[in-house]
């Protein structure tokens, strides 16, 4: 069964958000992955901005993953007196930093740089998307997944139903609150939820109470 991982270091909530006014405010910098790939295999990201891509290892024959920390990092460290509150590092997905050649070990010691940059130095949270599978072969891919479990302060796994098609149940979500991180002694907490998924909405509730039940 496939399922998607969304990882949590030290993690915050917030509603309501429009990415597209913070980055016209200047509290959002985005880094578009695929227009980046396009223009570092054509040269033109180079020319454009005299600066080394931030994904300039696809280029390369060593796995480096420096350029892009150097990226993460300069862009939460704002010029002039402006400082940035409880920054949050959204990293979608990192799965695909596996397929365009880096190595576990290189993405690993990117998130590993960027979790004390991040959650320590600067206070914030990192939430990063990956993509596993029960029956996956990709032994690269099932270890950055357990060891991004193994340090997540939340991990919030969603997949389809085990059944199969439901027009009024689309999936679930698994809520595990990493407890054992602080106190060795208690177990993790686990909440599961049921979803589907509306047009501009996605409505949760607990396993058995959707509205097709009720």
């Amino acid at each position: 069964m496939a399922a998607s991982w969304c990882t949590i270091s030290s993690p915050s909530t917030s509603e309501g958000v429009s990415l597209t006014a913070a980055k016209e405010r200047g509290q959002l910098v985005f880094l578009e992955g695929l227009k980046s790939c396009l223009d570092l295999l054509f040269g033109e990201e180079e020319k454009q901005s005299g600066q080394p891509s931030p994904l300039q290892f696809i280029s390369e024959s060593a796995s480096d993953l420096k350029a892009l920390f150097d990226f993460v990092r300069t862009s939460l460290t704002p010029a002039g007196s402006d400082s940035w509150k409880g920054p949050v590092l959204l990293v979608d997905d990192l799965s695909v930093l596996l397929s365009l050649g880096a190595t576990p070990v290189a993405v690993l010691d990117f998130i590993h740089y960027c979790r004390v940059a991040v959650c320590y130095q600067l206070k914030g949270n990192i939430v990063v998307l990956v993509h596993s599978n029960e029956d996956s072969e990709d032994e690269e891919n099932e270890l950055i997944v357990n060891s991004l479990c193994h340090h997540s302060d939340l991990i919030l796994w969603v997949e389809g139903l085990a059944t199969g098609f439901c027009k009024d149940v689309h999936g679930q979500i698994k809520i595990i609150r990493r407890v054992s991180l602080e106190l060795t002694a208690e177990q993790d907490l686990v909440q599961i939820y049921q979803y589907k998924i509306q047009d501009k909405n996605v409505t949760f509730f607990a396993r058995g109470l959707s509205a097709a039940v009720l």
